[in-house]
């Protein structure tokens, strides 16, 4: 089984209107991925009908991602919070199962902010009872739920591999699974390629990209050892491609995830290099790793 290649559709658009989803999901079908990464931030704009129409029309498969509010936080010591987060949560799983999304992912455990303070342990205990009952309902309609184990400033809650490995383990659910991103790792882990290792089977999903979030291979992440990484653990889940300019996304995004400069302008471009360097990156890895395992 081959891996799935996406690419995140802020990498074509801002929103999800009509005219974006036509254009993000036509422009990732002309590049050859597989699939295309929705972002459900602003889960109201979505045209679900219409959305899907587009998806079957261009062939491609779809995954939704997010990250919770500071009011919406399953983590919060506010009942009231939980509450809210939950139920939002709920209306996301109903919306992609609509749309026949496989996986939805990100910051589901927490709010998408940077803390003050470390999370505590009856935080992590609310989010992890909500995410247990929230997998029972995406299980119902075959969706895998990614927990994005991103950087100190997006959460307290999962900045390592190995916290993601145990949050989903308390869970306990089949279709719970870890997500992991090439950006946060190469800012919180000590060695990528082991976290991925650390990941093992509960590995569910990942991102490439770059330490910059530019084209891939201009950075500091180790994208050799990386692919490497997850052909020797036999990960065969979906491989998202995640890029973001200021004259793309805009505000707030811009802001929340600090892009201060931009370090690509045309998007057919650095789309087309990141399809073909994946695909390059993961036929080196596999060959080298049957290479090894080959030998006496």
């Amino acid at each position: 089984m081959k891996n799935r290649l996406g690419l995140h559709a802020n990498v074509w658009v801002a929103g999800w209107s009509e005219t974006e989803a036509a254009r993000a999901i036509d422009k990732t079908a002309e590049f050859g991925f597989d699939l295309i990464e929705i972002s459900a931030m602003e889960l109201l704009k979505i045209n679900v009908a219409d959305t899907r129409r587009r998806l079957d029309k261009a062939g491609i498969g779809v995954t939704l991602s997010l990250g919770l509010d500071a009011q919406r936080d399953i983590s919060s010591a506010d009942p009231l919070r939980v509450a809210a987060g939950e139920a939002h949560l709920r209306e996301v799983i109903a919306i992609a199962r609509d749309l026949g999304a496989t996986h939805v992912c990100g910051i589901l455990y927490s709010a998408f902010q940077k803390y003050e303070q470390p999370p505590t342990a009856a935080g992590v205990a609310s989010s992890i009872d909500v995410m247990a009952r929230i997998a029972e309902k995406a299980a119902a309609s075959g969706i895998t739920l990614g927990m994005e184990v991103v950087n100190r400033y997006e959460t307290n809650v999962l900045n390592t591999a190995a916290q993601g490995v145990e949050y989903c383990r308390r869970v306990g659910a089949p279709n719970v699974k870890v997500h992991l991103d090439v950006y946060h790792m190469n800012i919180e882990e000590a060695d990528a390629a082991a976290a991925i290792h650390a990941a093992g089977d509960l590995l569910g999903y990942f991102h490439t990209g770059e330490s910059h979030r530019g084209y891939m291979g201009t950075g500091s992440v180790d994208l050799k050892s990386i692919f490497q990484a997850l052909a020797r653990i036999g990960y065969e889940g979906p491989i998202t491609y995640e890029s973001f300019s200021s004259r793309v996304v805009g505000q707030p995004l811009t802001g929340i995830l600090g892009i201060w400069r931009e370090t690509w302008e045309d998007g057919d471009d650095l789309v087309r290099h990141a399809r073909m360097y994946t695909q390059s990156q993961m036929n080196a890895a596999k060959y080298a790793v049957s290479r090894r395992n080959s030998l006496p």
